[in-house]
């Protein structure tokens, strides 16, 4: 069924992270309703639109590395294009200081 996508172990790893995130803020919702909080973010969120914001900034992230891996080689003078995880390590550490500050 999933033949036509390209699962590679970094896009697999993101993907289920991401199921394991909106399971675990849903456990949370219910346990321990959020409220309204002021961080650094320029309006008031919950943690639901902190994690929405911070999913999206991280997939941007991910594609403005894929989008310029070739041009990035180029600039330092690679080898070969840097490595995926480099991406996803950088979305990460976005997504949690989104939802941490944000």
């Amino acid at each position: 069924m999933f033949d036509w996508m390209v699962w590679t172990t970094p896009v697999a790893i993101f993907f289920s992270g991401i199921v394991l995130m909106l399971i675990g803020m849903t456990v949370w919702e219910i346990k321990s309703p959020t409220t309204l909080r002021k961080g650094w973010l320029p309006m008031r969120t919950t943690r639901g639109d902190r994690l929405f914001i911070g999913l999206l900034t991280a997939a941007y992230i991910n594609l403005a590395f894929v989008g310029l891996g070739e041009k990035m080689a180029q600039w330092f003078k690679l080898e070969s294009e840097p490595s995926i995880w480099i991406s996803f390590a950088v979305s990460m550490l976005v997504l949690g200081l989104i939802l941490r500050k944000g």
